[in-house]
């Protein structure tokens, strides 16, 4: 199969071994064709190339996200090998921003962090329990 290119050099090689007379209105239109179609195979052939760049370059970008990814997030077997040697983690809701936060049991202990997306102070009381239960019978595990 050719390409658009050759078929539209045939074309020419056709169109002057035919001898077309440039004189009359037939061949003039003949004539302007041929190179009107010249002109479209050059413009296709340019953005098929400059395409084909994108290409290449869509291809490294995502190899380097991938990279990228590997080494922000890691292995997610890993992650989940970790989870159950870390000890307990409690989801916080930041009210000011609304972002989850992710801490530990000594993280909690301290009283109070900033919030890593907004930078809110967060403090943490618990000098009480709201488990609701009374202090005798308590087996909540919250130690009145």
């Amino acid at each position: 199969m050719m390409s658009m290119g050759e078929s539209v050099s045939y074309l020419k090689g056709l169109a002057e071994g035919l001898n077309i007379d440039k004189s009359t209105s037939e061949g003039k239109l003949l004539l302007a064709i041929v190179d009107v179609l010249d002109d479209m195979a050059a413009e296709i052939a340019e953005i098929e190339e400059a395409s084909d760049e994108q290409a290449e370059l869509l291809d490294i970008i995502d190899e380097d996200l991938g990279s990228l990814e590997e080494d922000f997030y890691g292995d997610e077997d890993e992650e989940d090998e970790d989870d159950c040697c870390d000890g307990d983690l409690y989801e916080v809701t930041c009210p000011n921003c609304g972002d989850q936060i992710y801490l530990d049991e000594d993280m909690l202990l301290e009283g109070n962090t900033s919030c890593p997306n907004c930078g809110e102070k967060l403090e943490f009381d618990f000098s009480g329990c709201d488990c609701g239960c009374d202090d005798d019978d308590c087996d909540c595990g919250c130690e009145h």
